[in-house]
């Protein structure tokens, strides 16, 4: 294989200008300590804003994570009452911050369902944040990959139906576009770069449209011990990476 690093510094390479994280392992890393599984989750939003100072300092332009999945609501009643608790703490202790690192909140994923309080704290967060000119944190609550491609799929039928398209003009741009990562920048729409904590090795329908050719990690570090120095190490191996994009070089 060409190796296209032989006379290039590593440090010439530009960093992943979107970055999605499965944040996982909050309640094995509670487990370890002896605390309940919510104590991880807790200690999970502080490693979140680690990640996020960290992430926009490096010149990371989008960091999705994966906050709540659609399947998450299967856990026990208590904890996901309490994950929803956290976007509302998030705001009140994170956002400040978070602000004032010039990083914008943003958020995909289905409303319907998510209590209104939540809402509410995230749609103040993004309110606050909107003029900010840096990366973008955008949170995956309420989120599932094939319920994303299904109602995707369901407005390009409604539009055939109405009389304003035709089948012929369905694109991969048209759907991308009635994705909800079209509130992204264009540019940025699809992660380059997709890091999952805990070692477990699979999506979990995060993403499968936009992910389609995004460079994968896996690391067996917990997500609430995942530090800058994970963040850094995560992007080093990612610029070793030979992106192809089912060509040649």
């Amino acid at each position: 294989m060409l190796n296209i690093f032989k006379n290039k510094d590593i440090n010439e390479i530009p960093v992943p200008n979107h970055v999605g994280i499965i944040m996982d392992g909050n309640g094995r890393w509670a487990k370890k300590q002896g605390k309940p599984r919510v104590f991880g989750h807790k200690a999970g939003m502080d490693s979140l804003q680690r990640a996020a100072i960290h992430g926009q300092k490096m010149g990371i332009k989008v960091m999705t994570v994966y906050a709540f999945s659609t399947e998450n609501w299967s856990r026990p009643e208590a904890e996901v009452k309490f994950i929803m608790s956290l976007p509302i703490d998030f705001y009140e202790k994170f956002v400040p911050v978070l602000n004032k690192e010039n990083i914008q909140i943003r958020m995909i994923g289905e409303r319907d369902g998510v209590p209104k309080s939540t809402i509410d704290a995230i749609d103040r967060a993004s309110i606050d944040t909107k003029d900010n000119t840096g990366m973008i944190l955008n949170f995956a609550l309420n989120y599932g990959g094939r319920n994303e491609i299904t109602l995707a799929v369901k407005k390009i039928a409604q539009s055939i139906n109405d009389g304003i398209i035709s089948v012929n003009d369905i694109t991969e741009e048209m759907i991308a576009d009635n994705l909800e990562t079209s509130i992204l920048p264009k540019e940025y729409q699809d992660p380059d770069f997709i890091i999952r904590t805990s070692g477990e090795e699979r999506l979990s329908n995060f993403l499968p449209w936009q992910a389609a050719y995004s460079e994968l990690y896996f690391t067996d570090v917990l997500w609430p011990d995942f530090d800058e120095a994970e963040l850094e190490k995560a992007v080093e191996i990612y610029k070793k990476r030979d992106r192809r994009y089912g060509g040649l070089k």
